[in-house]
């Protein structure tokens, strides 16, 4: 059973590039892979923030929540888990 997420339409087009992966799997947590592709590593900060927004928006939208009530929660849980981690996981390379 695949449950992959389709490519947005926007994004089908040579010059664009998938970067992140993630997968909630109940017997061991979160599993990312991600291509470093952009120049800077700060620009992750960007696109981190940009994907708490789209989250928000889709429990707002899911929930009936706001989704300044969403994004707050969301920061309240990367915080606490940015200073107190729980797992720190590990990094393969598992796209070569």
């Amino acid at each position: 059973m695949s449950r992959e997420l389709p490519i947005p339409p926007d994004c089908r087009v040579p010059q664009a590039a998938e970067v992140l992966r993630a997968w909630v799997n109940p017997n061991n947590g979160l599993s990312v892979m991600i291509i470093p592709a952009f120049r800077d590593s700060g620009a992750w900060g960007v696109a981190l923030a940009d994907i708490a927004r789209h989250a928000a928006r889709a429990f707002a939208d899911r929930d009936g929540v706001t989704e300044e009530e969403s994004l707050n929660a969301i920061k309240q849980f990367f915080d606490a888990e940015w200073y107190r981690p729980t797992d720190l996981g590990k990094t393969s390379d598992y796209a070569k």
